[in-house]
This record gives structure tokens, C-alpha cells and sequence, in this order.
């Protein structure tokens, strides 16, 4: 299994403090690998708030390649950081040439475009770059996004972060999803390692799904380019989000009903039957098969949690008022947020959608019982 954290803080937090309570959990995973999101930035980047920041691994060639691709499009650079390390990488840690994290300045001729243009542009530019990357060997691309920073990596959590001196402050956010990694492949690629993005959105998964396949082709029948991709059975869960919001203009208390629907029989009882029996049939394809528990930001920083009806993956919410988690395990949260009142932990159930505002003021639990709202 994997080991999740997910926080949402009203101040800038250290990514350190997401990675040292996976190290709580380490029984939990088994160092092979890493994963961060970060975003509602704090540093340097919030003053860029509006700007598509670059992640990513590049070798030397792949820098020159990264620069005249963008220069290519007019993109500008606006503020770099470019992580290096002449030091011994951790254990099974490959040694890299740089980690880029770029701000850029849009190109002039991007200027009067509507946002959903912007967005779409923004997307295939990450794609193309992730193609090259491909072809060449010379770049890994996570994502390119305004109020965004990927890392992942290849190695114990814990070692890998400091390692990369992740703690600096030009890595504080407000938002952060990381996962530790249980290697269930023979080799990792990393484009297979939790969290996964697109467009906004982001989610990270502690479980397995056997319907990947009917997921995936789904997906990939919708016409949308940033369909593709799929190294890991994951990912779709992501994807599905997106197509819910994006496509289909539900709320996220809706994504449950589409990833592992009601039985026919709750249904028909239920204020909303009509429309999720309608929703059932037209997204069959679309349901889960677990166990898993998924934890995922929103463009707005709406923090969410579910778990399928298999109901196998641990998973608890708490905190305080201006600041929340989510964590696999209790001593996970008990190491992020020791300071909050524990007699408000939730542990979700099969039926329940537990969401975190992006006002941070409260953990909200929803359940697929209820009427959905954006119907009445």
C-alpha cells in the first residue's frame, strides 16, 4: 500500500511538514518513491499567482531543449529555481542534472484569448513537452500550470526531501498533497508516481483499480487531449474528476455517484433517483473497482476524500479552523496537526464524500443518501 497526506492551512506551510508525517507512516510504504503537489503558493510564486509555473526533471540537453521550445511559443521566464545537488543521492535516488521550477510571462500573442483557451494551450504545451522528453530522454515534465509545483522522485520520502532541501522557503504553500510510494511494479517510471494533474485538478490514491481498462478507453473516446497518458491504473481517477466538473457540470458530491454509483435499489429511493439512474447508465464506464481511497485538490483548493465500496483503505480528516488534513493514518494527522480537538476526527465511510472548503473553515461530509444540491 501507499501513504497519503493532503493539507490545507491558512499560512504557508513547509513541504517538509506533509513529508515528515508520511515518515510516521512508513510501514505503510516502502520508500521507493515520492510524490508532491503544491499549490496556493506562498515565497516568490504568489506574487506570480496569475503566471503557468514549469516542473519537472531535465538533463543539460533537455534545459536547452525546454528553452528554446518556450521561447518557441514567447514565453518569458519570470523567476527559476533550479534545484542541483553535487551531493550522493540517497539510496536508489538517480542522480539528476537539475529539478526546474520556472515561472513564465505569457506570450503576447496569447493576449485577448478567453480562459478556457488559455487552459486548453497550457495543457498541450505540457504534453508536448512531455512527448519530447520521451523521444530524447531528456526531460520529465509534471506539470504547467499558473499556482502549481510538481516534484517527484525515485527513493525514500523522508532522505529524498532533504536531499532536494525542500524545506526552503521558496517551497511554501498553502496546499499540499504528497504520497509515499509502495513500488508495485518491477520498474518505476515516474510519470506513474501519485499525485497526478490536469487542468486544476489533482488526486493521489492509496489502492488499486481493476477497471482501469473500461476507464481509460472511456476517456480516451471523449475527444479531450489531455485524455492520455495512464502509466498507472490511478490516474483515471483524476481524469474522472475533471470530466465530472468540467464536462458534465457537476459538483464534486456528484463524483462518488459516478465512480461507484448506488445500488439500483437505493436509487429508486433516493430525492435524486431519476437523474443518478440516468447518470448510472451513461457512465457505467466510468465505475471503480477497488479497493480505494482517493484524495484530491480542485482548482479552487477544495480539498476532497472518498473511498470506494470496498471500504479497505484507511483514511482520517481533522484539524482546526485554518488549517486541515487528510492522512491515511491517525499518527499521520496526530504528526501535521497535533494541536487540534481529536474528538473531530472523521474516518469516512463508503457512502461519504468528505470535502475541505478552500476557506478552510470546516471539514464537510456529504453523503450519496443525500439530495444533490446543485440539482434543487
Amino acid at each position: 500500500m501507499c501513504r497519503l497526506i493532503a493539507l490545507t492551512s491558512d499560512e504557508p506551510q513547509s513541504p517538509m511538514l506533509a513529508i515528515r508525517a508520511l515518515d510516521v507512516m512508513r510501514e505503510g510504504h516502502d520508500g521507493s518513491g515520492v510524490g508532491l503537489f503544491l499549490s496556493d503558493l506562498g515565497g516568490p510564486f504568489e506574487e506570480l499567482k496569475g503566471l503557468p509555473i514549469l516542473s519537472g526533471i531535465f538533463t543539460s540537453e533537455g534545459v536547452k531543449r525546454l528553452d528554446q521550445y518556450m521561447a518557441s511559443l514567447g514565453f518569458a521566464p519570470k523567476h527559476n529555481i533550479s534545484i542541483r545537488n553535487s551531493k550522493t543521492p540517497p539510496p536508489g535516488t538517480p542522480r539528476r542534472d537539475t529539478y526546474v521550477i520556472c515561472a513564465y510571462d505569457y506570450p503576447q500573442a496569447w493576449e485577448g484569448l478567453d480562459q478556457k483557451e488559455i487552459e486548453l494551450r497550457l495543457m498541450l504545451a505540457r504534453l508536448d513537452l512531455r512527448q519530447v522528453g520521451e523521444e530524447h530522454e531528456d526531460m520529465i515534465v509534471y506539470s504547467f500550470w499558473p499556482d502549481v509545483i510538481m516534484l517527484k522522485e525515485i527513493g525514500d520520502p523522508l532522505m529524498v526531501s532533504e536531499y532536494l532541501e525542500l524545506g526552503r522557503e521558496e517551497l511554501k504553500a498553502r496546499v499540499i498533497l504528497a504520497q509515499g510510494r509502495q513500488n508495485t511494479n518491477y520498474a518505476i517510471n515516474l510519470y506513474a508516481c501519485h499525485p497526478f494533474f490536469i487542468q486544476g485538478f489533482a488526486s493521489m490514491t492509496n489502492g488499486e483499480n481493476t477497471a482501469f481498462v473500461p476507464n481509460r478507453e472511456y476517456l480516451m473516446s471523449r475527444g479531450f487531449p489531455g485524455y492520455v497518458g495512464y502509466q498507472s491504473d490511478s490516474e483515471v481517477f483524476t481524469h474522472i474528476a475533471h470530466y465530472t466538473l468540467n464536462s458534465l457540470g457537476l459538483g464534486i458530491e456528484a463524483y462518488k455517484h459516478v465512480i461507484t454509483p448506488l445500488q439500483d435499489e437505493d436509487i429508486e429511493s433516493h430525492p435524486d433517483g431519476g437523474f443518478l439512474k440516468q447518470l448510472k447508465h451513461s457512465c457505467r464506464r466510468l465505475i471503480i473497482d477497488g479497493p480505494n481511497c482517493v484524495i484530491g485538490r480542485l482548482p479552487d483548493n477544495t480539498l476532497f476524500l472518498v473511498q470506494d465500496r470496498k471500504k479497505l483503505r484507511p483514511a482520517i480528516a481533522g484539524g482546526r479552523k485554518g488549517i486541515y488534513a487528510f492522512s491515511s493514518e491517525m499518527c499521520g494527522l496526530e504528526a501535521a496537526i497535533p494541536d487540534r480537538d481529536k474528538s473531530m476526527d472523521f474516518q469516512p465511510m463508503h457512502l461519504d464524500t468528505v470535502i475541505i472548503p478552500s476557506d478552510r473553515s470546516e471539514v464537510r461530509v456529504c453523503s450519496q443518501m443525500e439530495a444533490l444540491s446543485l440539482l434543487h
